[in-house]
């Protein structure tokens, strides 16, 4: 097929032509940054935790009468374990996922003026590795001899001298090490230096990717005395329903005046967490399927004004010969021509907008991938689109075509 006269043809109607080669543009842009952004929110709102998420929840009691030190947590603990269905319990400082917690900065040396690695700092007993549980993947978990008490109302407490961090943090730290147990770090500009007894696969902060990319955690066997206490308690499978009703239940009934701050299955907890993610996609996917029915309809439309415009020419050339599939393919190959000029500026915003997305809003880089995709998918549209025009300009017989022009 010679494409000159198609070319004239597009040249008649510049104006269709560039509102839709420009519709198709702005779509791809839009298309392939909101599926890109969708696909980031789905593996963050995936993203594992580090936890039993299916049989854990978290216990968080307030005790404004109870003297700090009174034996509170050691007597909660005892409680909780011994109930029926628990397989294991823990105190610990704060809940992944949350959205509340603290973080703080470690190094490699103790230098005021050095970068530090940004980490959630996570302070549990013992039993949470077994708790959560966590999995090791070098070193070992403390024991209860290496537990710290401290009082954080009262000065000169003792500073934990041992941890298990996250592999993520051991990349953060030590990016060409193969093997960090026995390594030291710093807590800030603190001169105590901290050795590495264990790494875990992973444990998420409370935020996810928040401060950090949600992957660099530290935890330490510190318990503090204070009126606020968080329990980790995972249960046998089937069990979880049950057990969190006993269990709060059980805490109430162990201290005067106490109050429960919340008492949450690990799965809420990331349902609440990641709610806005789901909706930001729901909201991003009604988007996409909007822009991709009104750049159809644009398609539609400027074919079908195009088919009466020349129903003369079609005419004739069904009366030199010229067959269906002939008059079809005519259509198809302009709306095509059209689509692949739509396409490469349309690359070229998505680009742009990607850039501009990147450093307003901190997302991702636009893997290219999702380019072949878009223009595949809006190449695919626009032939569609074009078929139902198409299809009726190619089926007018030749003399009705040449009467009626």
């Amino acid at each position: 097929m010679e494409l000159r006269p198609i070319l004239s043809a597009m040249l008649r109607s510049k104006t269709g032509v560039l509102l839709i080669a420009l519709q198709i543009a702005l779509t791809l842009a839009i298309l392939t940054n909101a599926l890109s952004v969708i696909d980031d929110r789905l593996r963050e709102a995936k993203r594992p935790s580090g936890l039993d998420e299916a049989n854990t929840f978290h216990l968080a009691v307030i005790d404004r009468e109870a003297k700090l030190g009174d034996g509170v947590v050691d007597n909660d603990l005892g409680h909780l374990r011994a109930l029926p269905g628990v397989e294991a319990a823990a105190w610990v400082s704060q809940v992944p996922l949350m959205q509340s917690g603290s973080n703080n900065g470690y190094q490699r040396q103790p230098d005021p003026s050095g970068d530090y690695v940004i980490a959630t700092n996570y302070m549990v007993d013992a039993e949470a590795f077994k708790a959560w549980p966590l999995r090791l993947t070098e070193g070992r978990s403390f024991g209860a001899d290496a537990m710290i008490e401290v009082d954080r109302t009262l000065p000169g407490q003792p500073a934990p001298r041992v941890a298990v961090i996250t592999q993520g943090l051991a990349r953060a730290l030590w990016p060409d090490a193969s093997a960090v147990v026995g390594k030291s770090f710093y807590e800030g500009s603190a001169s105590v230096p901290i050795e590495v007894i264990g790494v875990v696969e992973t444990l998420v902060s409370p935020w996810g990717r928040g401060w950090n990319d949600g992957s660099n955690a530290v935890l330490f066997p510190v318990v503090e005395r204070q009126r606020y206490n968080i329990y980790a308690v995972r249960t046998a499978p089937g069990q979880l329903d049950r057990v969190m009703k006993e269990a709060e239940a059980t805490l109430l009934a162990q201290v005067p005046g106490r109050m429960v701050s919340y008492n949450e299955a690990m799965a809420e907890t990331r349902a609440d967490r990641y709610g806005g993610e789901h909706t930001l996609v729901n909201g991003l996917l009604v988007v996409v399927a909007l822009l991709l029915v009104m750049t159809a309809s644009g398609i539609v439309g400027l074919a079908s004004l195009w088919v009466n415009q020349r129903r003369k020419q079609i005419g004739v050339r069904r009366a030199l010969g010229a067959r269906r599939v002939d008059i079809l393919r005519l259509f198809v190959t302009e709306n095509v021509m059209i689509t692949g000029i739509g396409i490469v500026v349309g690359c070229g915003f998505a680009l742009g907008l990607n850039a501009l997305m990147m450093d307003q809003l901190e997302l991702p880089k636009l893997p290219l991938g999702y380019l072949g995709l878009g223009s595949a998918v809006l190449l695919v549209l626009g032939i569609a689109a074009v078929l139902g025009p198409a299809l009726r300009a190619a089926s007018v017989p030749p003399a009705v075509a040449t009467r009626s022009a």
